[in-house]
């Protein structure tokens, strides 16, 4: 028996913004809040224990911005590279440069609070 990752636990300025923003990107739906402010984020219909693992922002003025020890990679189910990337600009994200050399199948993104994740060329069947 192995382990799988079951959510990823974000701090956050906003935890509502980057939740908002997150369920845009994913197509996630809010699953449950904290008294403390944290969002739960995950796959609407399935939730937190499915195949796709839940998001948490937790409420906190310390959170870290930019470069993460871990950060997400995203792939568009549904449209291309170039479309999704028009759509997630649309959603607030920015480019964010990390030194790339232009060269790159990916792009690198910033979400509203400035933390990194990478949009891959190659498109996912939805789950």
């Amino acid at each position: 028996m192995a382990c799988r990752i079951s959510e990823l636990v974000i701090d956050a300025e906003d935890p509502d913004r980057l939740a908002a923003f997150w369920c845009d990107v994913l197509g996630y739906v809010e699953l449950g809040r904290e008294a403390d402010g944290s969002v739960e984020i995950g796959p609407p219909g399935v939730g937190f224990g499915g195949a796709q693992p839940t998001l948490v922002f937790n409420a906190g003025r310390d959170a870290r911005r930019g470069k993460l020890p871990l950060h997400i990679d995203v792939n568009a189910t549904d449209r291309d590279q170039d479309a999704e990337l028009e759509r997630l600009l649309a959603l607030g994200a920015v480019p964010a440069d990390v030194g790339q050399s232009g060269e790159e199948s990916w792009h690198v993104l910033a979400d509203p609070e400035g933390n990194e994740f990478c949009l891959l060329r190659t498109r996912l069947k939805p789950l």
